[in-house]
């Protein structure tokens, strides 16, 4: 890779690292992980999510997703449950945006 593109990613990188968005994602998990019993349920939960996501026929995922969210309405009813999966979700917006972008510029088809 050219070392030019490769420090500008590096840059780019640490300024996504500084943004709110990316320093409450960074609180959010902190504060789950002080309970590793109740981070391993997320990532259970968040596992399963993504399969059903990245492996369901269309017609299908609809229902999986609805019933994965009743298998884990209890862990959902948790503040910081909640907490950490809408900060994680704003980063990965925000990374989709990023990419979005980065594509239309390029005009990558």
């Amino acid at each position: 890779m050219d070392n030019h593109i490769k420090n500008t990613a590096m840059t780019f990188a640490q300024e996504v690292k500084q943004s709110e968005i990316y320093q409450e994602y960074e609180r959010q998990l902190s504060k789950i992980k002080e309970q590793p019993e109740l981070y391993g349920k997320v990532n259970e939960f968040r596992q399963k999510n993504f399969d059903i996501q990245n492996s369901e026929p269309p017609e299908s995922m609809m229902e999986r997703m609805e019933e994965l969210e009743q298998e884990y309405a209890w862990l959902r009813e948790n503040a910081l449950v909640e907490d950490f999966l809408q900060a994680e979700l704003a980063f990965c917006r925000m990374m989709q945006e990023i990419d979005a972008l980065i594509v239309k510029e390029l005009d990558f088809q």
